[in-house]
């Protein structure tokens, strides 16, 4: 990936939307090196997708919370099967197994406290292998940045 690539990369990012001309004239190329370059990144998984920013509240998920799991058993068949069930749940937007503890984070967004409660107690406690878990809501969001810094 040379100086070009993440040039294009780091437009895109920022500008998911931007024609290819645009693009083209951002980084110095004409659009037809331009689009070549974009879909090499692409068939090479170096981008993996273009989606909307969407607002949380306004679509009736504006309430987060990081929920840390700390699993009881850590046998394969349990590790398994929490995660089966873990992506089965639509309030569960991003999930993680990590090194150490917890065991998982899973970020989850509901329309109020109230919701997440419900979430909770109907499919959060009896997922498989759950020793622990511990809440915690944010305060504020102080950054969210699209994307990745992309070195030059």
């Amino acid at each position: 990936m040379d100086k070009t690539d993440r040039a294009i990369l780091a437009h895109l990012m920022e500008d998911g939307r931007l024609a290819n001309t645009e693009l083209a004239d951002l980084v110095g190329l004409s659009p037809s090196p331009c689009l070549r370059r974009v879909r090499q990144l692409e068939s090479s998984g170096v981008i993996t997708g273009y989606h909307a920013a969407v607002d949380p509240a306004a679509v009736g998920r504006g309430f987060h919370v990081l929920l840390h799991v700390e699993m009881g058993l850590q046998d394969r068949a349990t590790i398994e099967a929490f995660e089966a069930a873990v992506a089965e749940i639509d309030e569960v937007v991003h999930c993680q197994r990590m090194f150490g503890h917890p065991d998982y984070l899973l970020w989850i967004a509901v329309p109020d406290l109230q919701s997440y409660e419900r979430v909770y107690m109907t499919k959060l406690t009896g997922l498989p292998g759950v020793a622990r878990t511990n809440s915690q809501f944010a305060m504020k969001t102080i950054k969210s940045a699209p994307g990745l810094p992309v070195p030059a």
